[in-house]
C-alpha cells in the first residue's frame, strides 16, 4: 500500500501538467485550417482551426472566452459562436485533448462529445 501512494500522487500531479502542455500560442489546424489561418484562402468543408483566441470551422466562428485545464490532461474552451446562416452568438464548450495515436496532434470535440477532428500545430 505504501508504494502505491507515491505512484498515485505522481499521476494526480502530472495530469494537470498535460493540459498545461496544450499551448495555443501557435495555431493548430487540419490541412485546410492551417492554410486558412491568416484568412480565407480556400474553402473546405472539413476546415478546423484553433488559435489562442478562436475556434473556426467552415460553418462557424467561435471566440474563446475562457480556457480551463482539466485533470485528465484535456483543455476546456468556453466560447461564444456565430454560425453561418444564424443571427447572434451562442455559448458553446469544446474540449482539446492529446490524440492517443499521435501526441503531437489534438482531438477537438464539442460539448456533446462529437469528434470534430484532429489538428496539429500549423507550420
Amino acid at each position: 500500500m505504501r508504494r502505491l501512494l507515491p505512484v498515485a500522487v505522481a499521476v494526480f500531479v502530472a495530469a494537470p501538467a498535460l493540459a498545461a502542455g496544450i499551448d495555443l500560442a501557435k495555431p493548430y489546424g487540419n490541412k485546410s485550417g492551417c492554410i486558412n489561418r491568416n484568412g480565407q484562402q480556400v474553402y473546405a468543408e472539413d476546415m478546423l482551426l484553433v488559435t489562442k483566441t478562436d475556434l473556426v470551422t467552415a460553418a462557424s466562428a467561435c471566440t474563446i472566452k475562457e480556457t480551463k485545464a482539466n485533470s485528465d490532461g484535456s483543455l476546456l474552451l468556453k466560447t461564444e459562436c456565430e454560425a453561418e446562416g444564424e443571427e447572434g452568438k451562442a455559448p458553446a464548450d469544446f474540449i482539446l485533448k492529446p490524440s492517443p495515436k499521435n501526441k503531437k496532434k489534438l482531438i477537438v470535440t464539442d460539448d456533446n462529445g462529437f469528434v470534430m477532428g484532429e489538428v496539429s500545430q500549423c507550420k
